[in-house]
């Protein structure tokens, strides 16, 4: 059957990062910039960048449709900050329109702008799977108000840095700028 196709939005953001990071699990990165591009794909990526920009790019391409009918369709979906704003079902200090394929609101640059960027571990005590993970954060949002349906697989100063719902996973961090691949793993195993 061959390597699994995770396409990567192509409109902003550390694209080659991630294609990078996915090439690192064994799948084979493909850039999204027109709907045909999800054709084949087993899952996608939402990179982070400035989630106002990404929204008029997906309003210039025509995107906001076919990505909801990707999620919609049962595959998995990864937003790394900007990206996981995307997902969020509501959005606090400068909305921005969404998918709404999770249950949490985002609060844009919650921890700062650019200067006070930084990392830390992930929580003791969340999901073994992510311990000791390093997590970047840059210009952060935060998700908060997780739904019932919205489970925390890790935190970070107590704050929820990464949640997943059904098949979406949201990361208010950075893990294409680790060497440690878990969260692209972790989208791949939903892809099965």
């Amino acid at each position: 059957m061959g390597s699994p196709r995770v396409g990567i939005l192509a409109i902003q953001g550390d694209v080659e990062a991630h294609a990078a990071a996915v090439r690192g699990v064994g799948a084979i990165p493909v850039r999204v910039l027109r709907e045909k591009d999800l054709d084949g794909l087993a899952a996608l990526i939402l990179p982070g960048g400035e989630s106002t920009t990404i929204t008029k790019g997906m309003d210039r391409l025509g995107l906001w449709q076919p990505l909801a009918e990707f999620a919609n369709g049962g595959r998995p979906i990864l937003g790394t900050c900007a990206g996981a704003i995307l997902m969020a079902r509501e959005v606090e200090h400068h909305p921005v329109q969404t998918l709404s394929l999770i249950d949490v609101t985002a609060r844009r640059n919650a921890y700062g702008t650019q200067v006070d960027s930084f990392a830390a571990q992930v929580d003791p005590g969340g999901a073994d799977r992510l311990s000791g993970f390093r997590c970047v954060f840059i210009r952060a949002p935060q998700l908060r108000r997780p739904g019932p349906e919205v489970e925390v697989l890790a935190r970070v100063a107590g704050e929820a840095v990464l949640v997943q719902q059904g098949r979406c996973l949201a990361a208010t961090f950075h893990p294409e700028l680790s060497e440690d691949r878990r969260v692209h793993r972790l989208l791949l195993e939903l892809a099965d």
